[in-house]
């Protein structure tokens, strides 16, 4: 699927402006008797599949090859925000991200290792979602993904642009493809599993709060409502 299309596919889907009524800020989740039944099935599947699988990759993984991996995802999407920082209009940022993948990818061995931090050229990170926001697009209602999790509709649908214009949505190969998107979704769960000692009284609702707070945060890079100014950005919630 080429960009052009995937983009014009995104944008017919989401509502311009503020279409999603005033009542958005004060009901963010209008749908959460089935947003609780996807909750409710993800979390089954976390039970029994995703968190003994990472726990297993944390067992087997020496901490450099869990870094390491790491690593590489994050370079692989160092491109998508070199792209996303553009279309805010963000040359800076772009910049940024541009070297840290060519730094990392040639220096840091395909980005294994995170040369371009050592030589003190930081991440920029941004996504379609955060790019929608730029362009004025609401965040919608919240939206529990089978299996992906919590989004928001503008979250969601930068989440399907961002991986069907990633590097590996172009390999010819397309069990490579899939192989670094199950190890992406892996090594992911694996940086959370601590996290899961933090969530307290209603799962549904602290994962669903918390989420919100964070896109929030990364959204606005940092300059959120009095109502998250005590949020601290975590990096187990950073790739939501």
């Amino acid at each position: 699927m080429s960009v052009s299309r995937c983009l014009l596919l995104v944008l017919l889907a989401l509502p311009a402006g503020g279409a999603w009524g005033q009542g958005d800020e004060k009901n963010p989740d209008p749908w959460e008797p089935l947003n609780r039944r996807i909750y409710a099935f993800n979390e089954t599947l976390d039970r029994y599949v995703l968190r003994p699988t990472a726990q297993g990759y944390r067992f087997v993984m020496p901490d450099v090859a869990e870094r390491g991996v790491g690593n590489f995802i994050a370079n692989i999407y160092e491109v998508n925000s070199a792209f996303n920082s553009l279309l805010q209009g963000r040359v800076a940022g772009a910049a940024q991200s541009g070297g840290r993948f060519l730094i990392n990818s040639t220096l840091g061995l395909a980005g294994l290792f995170d040369v371009a931090s050592r030589l003190g050229i930081q991440p920029h990170r941004a996504d379609f979602g955060q790019t929608l926001a730029v362009w004025g697009f609401e965040t919608g209602p919240f939206l529990m993904v089978p299996v992906l999790g919590p989004r928001t509709i503008r979250s969601g649908a930068g989440y399907l642009f961002d991986t069907y214009t990633s590097i590996p949505a172009y390999l010819d190969n397309r069990e490579a493809s899939w192989g670094f998107w199950v190890l992406e979704v892996v090594d992911y769960r694996a940086r959370l599993l601590q996290a899961d000692e933090l969530i307290t009284g209603d799962r549904y609702i602290f994962v669903r709060d918390a989420y919100l707070a964070q896109r929030e945060f990364f959204v606005k890079r940092g300059v959120v409502q009095d109502d998250f100014s005590n949020f601290e950005e975590d990096e187990g919630w950073e790739d939501f």
